[in-house]
């Protein structure tokens, strides 16, 4: 079973993206915010995607505050968590906005939050494991 890494400071975005992702998709959820579990989690071999806020308010790495964008540069820049890939979820969703943070960050896709199509938003994860409908 997929593992799916959900790195979300709100905890009604977190549930959210818990349910869906367990519900609807099928897939093993962790939720974390904490800078140091996501390195060790991801370093772990155990994660399959990280779905990933772009706008943390309460995540550090290293002693240091990070935002999504940080931390995806941090995941893409370690040599066992590089080939995880990275969906961002922004509520940053203006025409370009998408593209210009995968562009800064290395992220391989984004969604746009709020999520309200369900069913758009499991078979777009799924895309990411090259898994049909």
């Amino acid at each position: 079973m997929k593992h799916v890494l959900v790195v979300e400071d709100d905890p009604h975005n977190a549930t959210l993206f818990r349910k869906v992702l367990e519900k609807r998709a099928g897939y093993r959820v962790t939720v974390s915010e904490d800078g140091a579990e996501i390195m060790r989690l991801a370093r772990s071999g155990d994660i399959d995607l990280v779905v990933l806020d772009v706008s943390l308010g309460h995540t550090s790495l290293d002693g240091q505050p990070v935002n999504g964008v940080e931390l995806c540069r941090a995941l893409k820049a370690d040599p066992l968590t590089v080939g995880i890939p990275v969906m961002l979820a922004t509520a940053h969703a203006m025409r370009g906005d998408g593209e210009r943070l995968m562009a800064e960050s290395g992220a391989d896709d984004y969604v746009a939050k709020p999520i309200v199509d369900h069913a758009a938003f499991a078979l777009q994860v799924r895309g990411q494991f090259g898994e049909a409908a």
